[in-house]
């Protein structure tokens, strides 16, 4: 199985929480991400703001995970974390 890189590309690894699914979020929405948690952290009414991204997908033919960019979606940030 193929080992996902955390330098360089375009994208962060998440977990969606709800879904147990990994998801690809540019780089670009990581502020956006940032911002919303240092916001509302330890609040008990967190509003449902939105980043989109690309889930990942099992690839039979490596027998690894990609990510499959024809399925842009919308996630709640609540419901992300950061895949270490």
């Amino acid at each position: 199985m193929a080992i996902i890189k955390k330098e360089g590309g375009e994208h962060l690894v998440y977990e969606h929480l709800e879904l147990g699914q990994l998801v690809a979020i540019a780089k670009s929405d990581q502020s956006v991400i940032k911002k919303f948690w240092k916001k509302y952290k330890g609040k008990q009414d967190i509003p449902n703001n939105t980043v989109r991204g690309f889930p990942f997908m099992q690839d039979e033919e490596q027998e690894s995970l990609k990510i499959n960019f024809t399925s842009e979606e919308t996630y709640e940030i609540k419901s992300l974390k950061k895949f270490d």
